[in-house]
């Protein structure tokens, strides 16, 4: 099932259901689809999953930082929300894998590619964005890269 199909089902799920957060949650999902409709990276009206992937990667870190932001200058009640519809955005992507999921991948990319200095962190991060594409956060991943190395 699409991930559009699955926006609109929950929706009308919502919907019936009344519940008004969760729908705005699901309809600024809804939102950020059809802008990516219209973008350069799809043809035909067909979203590749890969793009999907990326776009709610990019409304989750909003979230975080937006939650993040207002919980710094005291906010709890709007950190609280936008916690609540980041709970709602990950519910949409792949399981994340665990720090111990990714070192174990990432000593076989440091062997594949021979890296052994900070100077190689771009061979393996190309390879490790590749590889964890939608299931790890890259920050996650490059702070990781830089300790295997000995940053």
């Amino acid at each position: 099932m699409s991930l559009e199909t699955l926006i609109n089902n929950d929706m009308k799920a919502a919907m019936i259901a009344k519940d008004m957060r969760k729908l705005e949650a699901i309809r600024g999902i809804k939102a950020a689809l059809l802008l990516e409709k219209t973008g350069k990276d799809v043809s035909g009206g067909e979203i590749p999953e890969e793009v999907e992937v990326k776009m709610l990667q990019r409304l989750a870190k909003q979230r975080r930082e937006a939650a993040a932001i207002y919980s710094e200058k005291g906010r709890n009640d709007l950190a609280e929300e936008e916690l609540y519809q980041l709970s709602i955005i990950e519910s949409y992507l792949p399981k994340q894998l665990s720090e111990e999921e990714i070192r174990e991948k990432l000593k076989e990319i440091i062997a594949q590619t021979g890296a052994y200095s900070i100077k190689d962190m771009g061979k393996v991060m190309g390879m490790a964005s590749k590889a964890f594409a939608g299931k790890a956060d890259n920050k996650l991943v490059s702070d990781i890269v830089q300790q295997m190395l000995g940053a």
